[in-house]
């Protein structure tokens, strides 16, 4: 199987493996590795950031062998031994997961008498965060700008090998807060900071920037830019490639005409794949994802149309299509829009941007969310949220996307897994701490899903739906009036009625129940029929349950894609009716 491998040379750390020639390097020596072993270290490169499933494995890398699954163990044991525990990640009961982040090898390598690790050393790879820039423009409706600029950086940065950047939700988490740098970056767990403003006066703007290393109080770089907007590309360009190049001198002892200086721009070039080059239309796309970050439904109407205008003014803006696509899809999801026309129209807005963009992350993760609330496609969706997650293997909101298909699946150890390196990544994003509670909650560690959903309300104190999983929780432990206070709170109004109706049951107020449910069907029945299951389910009203069930289906409710782990429905669970629903949804084992 290596003579022949596909896999070229590669880098990883202080590693290069090359298959051609049987060989693994470490710190440019060949490492003492056994056939055996890197057969399966190459089947697993082969497949960098995937499961690999125990008899794959055994398949790719002794084709038409009878190998006992014993080896396997023991040469991934070599392998760990030389490559470091975690390179190797198991995925109980199911396979392995080569984790390092490959990367060609022809880059040039650094030099051998450099003192410092190279850039892929991730514990030892520089650390920023991006916070918001001000915006200090007379017109405060101009914030959109001063935030799409801090986000388009982020995202850029995020991309360059080497770098380890703190997602937007945990850096935005200070936004408007009157913290001191060094209180952000202790938070944060970072080492540098970059800060700015932005003043916008028509078609004029000043940015600037600032690249702060707070260990020792620093800036190792400022630039202040007076430009027309016509030329805020080349000026998001310019601070990226800046920041990137101080940071890799300050950590790497890089000089600017050092080998891999030269990669630098064309690595800048790669990550805004996707970006327009139209300043009207990117204008338009931060209008956009301004409003989509609301997370409401007006926000959501307003995005929508701030991405239409993107697109009419430059139709090959890829980026633009998957955000159009991702609201699309959560408009209809929510019931803000008919479902069906929404998910078909995030569909061909999801293909579109791949069919610009094939490596746009995004565009992926828009196609997943297709195939898991509409399709009820699993396998179409797994495979595309891994595509993004190899695209964009920080990203802390794919890895939470990633982790909440997993539990839909029964995946439960893979989504613990996917939840805790979302943590890791984003320790003050809301949506990780949710998805760590979600997995407690499937656990039965009850305790520790409510810390964790308390966490998340620290972060995000409106957060949709939040209230309503607290409220279930505390019926779970037998505290009935918690969970009415907590239901009563909730900023969703379907969810505050259905919380309602199972508290006031469980406080055994069979009047107020009934009234909150009857609301609950008269206001919202024809986008909450799985919530309206829910009642009935747990009121012991089978037929009840599953008239609503059926009504859920006809309607693609987003609700049914949680039904093979949902507690709530466990009165159905020995009725035909709820095994024949699973394999409908294709989630029967």
């Amino acid at each position: 199987m290596t003579a022949n491998s596909p896999v070229p040379d590669y880098r990883f750390g202080r590693f290069e493996l090359q298959p051609a020639a049987q060989r693994l390097l470490v710190d440019g020596k060949v490492a003492t590795l056994g056939p055996r072993a890197f057969d399966v270290l190459v089947a697993l490169a082969e497949r960098a950031g995937q499961l690999v499933s125990k008899a794959e494995l055994l398949d790719l890398a002794w084709p038409g062998l009878v190998v006992e699954e014993n080896n396997l163990q023991v040469q991934v044991s070599a392998l760990r031994k030389i490559l470091g525990p975690d390179a190797i990640a198991t995925i109980p009961g199911r396979g392995y997961r080569f984790t390092p982040q490959l990367e060609p090898a022809d880059l040039p390598p650094p030099s051998a008498a450099q003192a410092k690790p190279p850039a892929l050393a991730v514990a030892d790879a520089p650390t920023i965060a991006v916070l918001p820039f001000i915006n200090i423009s007379e017109d405060p409706a101009n914030e959109y700008f001063a935030d799409g600029l801090s986000e388009e950086l982020l995202d850029v940065l995020s991309k360059i090998r080497g770098l380890r950047v703190t997602s937007r939700t945990s850096a935005f988490s200070f936004k408007g807060a009157k913290v001191d740098i060094p209180t952000v970056a202790q938070k944060l767990n970072v080492a540098n900071i970059l800060e700015g403003s932005v003043r916008k006066s028509g078609s004029r703007v000043r940015i600037t920037a600032q690249l702060v290393q707070v260990a020792t109080d620093s800036h190792l770089w400022s630039q202040t830019y007076d430009r027309e907007l016509e030329d805020i590309f080349a000026v998001q360009d310019d601070i990226a490639h800046s920041v990137v190049k101080e940071l890799r001198a300050a950590l790497l002892g890089e000089r600017p005409g050092a080998p891999g200086s030269a990669h630098l721009a064309a690595e800048v070039q790669a990550a805004v794949k996707g970006r327009s080059r139209n300043a009207e239309a990117y204008r338009h796309f931060m209008q956009g994802s301004f409003f989509q970050n609301l997370h409401n439904e007006a926000g959501m109407t307003k995005a929508i149309a701030n991405f239409r205008r993107a697109l009419d003014v430059d139709p090959e803006y890829a980026a633009a299509w998957a955000s159009l696509s991702t609201c699309y899809l959560f408009q209809g999801a929510n019931g803000w829009a008919p479902f069906a026309e929404g998910a078909e129209r995030a569909r061909d807005a999801a293909k579109r941007a791949l069919e610009l963009e094939p490596d746009l992350a995004a565009g992926h993760s828009a196609l997943c969310n297709v195939h898991r609330y509409y399709d009820w496609d699993w396998k179409a969706a797994e495979a595309s949220i891994e595509c993004a997650l190899r695209l964009a293997p920080d990203d802390s909101q794919l890895i939470v996307r990633a982790a909440s298909l997993m539990l839909n699946l029964g995946r439960h150890d893979e989504a613990a897994a996917l939840a805790a390196r979302a943590l890791a990544l984003d320790p003050l994003s809301a949506d990780a701490h949710i998805a760590s509670g979600w997995v407690h909650g499937v656990a039965g560690r009850l305790a520790e899903s409510e810390a964790a959903c308390r966490k998340a309300l620290e972060l995000s104190p409106q957060h949709a739906k939040l209230r309503s999983y607290l409220s279930d929780l505390h019926l779970r432990q037998g505290r009935p009036d918690d969970a009415l206070q907590e239901a009563e709170r909730e900023v969703d109004e379907s969810f505050r009625l259905q919380g309602i109706a199972l508290a006031e049951l469980a406080r055994g107020h069979a009047a107020e129940s009934d009234a909150a449910l009857r609301e609950l069907i008269a206001t919202h029945g024809d986008a909450a029929a799985y919530q309206i299951a829910w009642v009935y389910a747990r009121r012991g009203e089978a037929e009840r349950a599953f008239e609503w069930l059926e009504r859920a289906y006809r309607q693609r409710d987003a609700g049914l894609t949680s039904m093979k782990i949902d507690h709530l429905m466990r009165n159905l669970h020995d009725d035909p009716r709820w095994q024949r629903l699973l394999e409908r949804m294709h989630l029967a084992d």
